[in-house]
Order: C-alpha cells, then structure tokens, then sequence
C-alpha cells in the first residue's frame, strides 16, 4: 500500500494538480475532508473505488484505515484541501507512516490564499512596498505561540493573510489597526474560487462591518496590506527589476538607449 497525502486546492475541482489528478483516478481508497473539499473531486474517481468521509472522523479511526489496509497491494488517495501543508494536520499521519514502515507521498495543492490573491487580481509582493508575506491566524481553540501573536505579525506590516479567523474580524482588526493604521486596506475572500465565492473589499476601520453585513463567518481569508493599495492607485509601486529595459541579469542585457547598444550583466556593451 502506497498513501498519497493530496491537496485538492481551494474549492474550484479543475485546481487539483495533474499529479493530483493522476493519483486519485488510480486510487483504491481515498479518504476525503468532505467539510471542505469539494465532492466534485469524487467524479475523477473510478467507479469501484472506497470512499471515507473524513468529516466525522478522528485521528484512531483514519489511522485504522491505513492499519486494516496496510498490506493491499494498492493506492489509498488522503484528500486535503488546498495546500495540506498549510494547516492540514498531515505531520501526525506522515509520522504513523514513518514508524510504521508504511509507504507515502505528498502532492502539493494550490492554496485558498494563492486563490484567494487569484480573484482579488492581486500580486503579494510589490517591490518598494511588500517583499513578505505572512500566513497565520488567531488564537482561538487552537492557540498560537506568543511570539506569534497578531501584534508582533502586524508590526512588521508586510502582507498579511490570516486563515480560521473571520469570526474574530471586529477584535483582530482594532489590534491590525495599530500598526497598519485604520485606514490600511483590507479585504475578506470568503470560499475563494468556490461557485458562492464572495469578496469584501474596505479598510480596516470598517470591513468588520461590511463582511457581517455579508454575514460571513467562517471559511474566509482576512488579507491586509499596503499591496492592495493597487486596486485603487495602479502603479503606485516600483515596477519589477525582473523585465526592466535598465536591468541585466543572467538570461538579458539591459538596454542603453543613448549609446545604441546593450550592456550584459557585467557593465560590458555589445552592438545591438
């Protein structure tokens, strides 16, 4: 028995990676987070395979499935959603395969973050303004490290996305407002790249307020950060080095106007 550990992506089913994809059609058995993952995912399956709802189960009864499956001669497809290195409590079954001596694989899957940065037409990282981007999320029944806290995140006021926390937005953004100041943009996407996807765009002194008028609750990304300035005031940041005429790197010359020529890497010119 090989276990693939598989990230379904953020909702939309044509988001699952090829390898994803490839794995799944094969799969005997697949185990799936049927409180977020889309059941469209299923229909990529072949028509005898075993299906478990994760949903409703613990840690002991998906481990039983590997420990009563350990010596089939087959493919137990783990579906997760989004990316399932992102909290997709996958360590504790990759260490149960460890000492088990049982064989697995993870494939990597799109992120509801990268989705969610998709739909608001937004780059994370803008030269001048954001070079970091910071995932994270409340403390509530699971708690966070101190030194993670949202005041000790927000201080370095670089994109910030927060997962599992929509429910705390009125609390989080008074303590996101310190540091970002009041009138930083903020925007919530709630189920992105899902058919009832939803996004609400405002600043931090009143999304709380326009996102319960939507009556969100749950399953949203909280995304803050001077980056979205860009929605308002396009081309407000530097323009990437990566395809400026001035710049060279390792695969262009930059271009020297004046002198007729470019100049590679190294400052030396050629005829152009």
């Amino acid at each position: 028995m090989k276990i693939y550990f598989i990230g379904a992506g953020p909702g939309d089913p044509e988001l699952i990676t090829l390898k994803g994809l490839n794995i799944l059609k094969q799969a005997d058995i697949v185990i799936w987070a049927g409180s977020l993952v889309n059941p469209e995912i299923l229909t990529y399956c072949r028509d005898e395979v075993e299906t478990f709802d994760s949903a409703g189960l613990n840690y002991d009864e998906v481990i039983a499935i590997y420990k009563k499956n350990s010596e089939f001669d087959g493919i137990i497809a783990r579906i997760h959603t989004g990316d399932p290195s992102i909290y997709g409590a996958i360590q504790e079954q990759i260490d149960f395969c460890r000492k088990e001596k049982i064989d697995w694989e993870v494939i990597p899957g799109v992120s509801s973050f990268q989705a969610a940065a998709a739909v608001l037409g937004q780059e994370l990282t803008l030269p001048q303004v954001s070079q970091t981007v910071i995932l994270s999320r409340a403390a509530g029944r699971t708690p966070v490290p101190e030194k993670e806290s949202i005041e000790k995140l927000a201080a370095l006021k670089a994109s910030l996305i927060l997962f599992l926390s929509v429910s705390q937005i009125e609390k989080l953004t008074e303590k996101l407002a310190e540091s970002y100041g009041a009138d930083a943009p903020c925007a919530v996407v709630y189920r992105a790249s899902w058919p009832d996807q939803k996004i609400v765009r405002g600043r931090l002194n009143d999304i709380a307020h326009r996102v319960k008028a939507e009556g969100i609750t749950k399953q949203a990304l909280i995304v803050v950060g001077e980056v979205l300035r860009a929605q308002d005031e396009p081309l407000f940041y530097e323009k990437s080095k990566l395809y400026d005429p001035d710049f060279s790197h390792g695969c262009r010359d930059a271009v020297d106007e004046a002198a007729g020529s470019k100049t590679d890497s190294k400052g030396s010119r050629g005829i152009s």
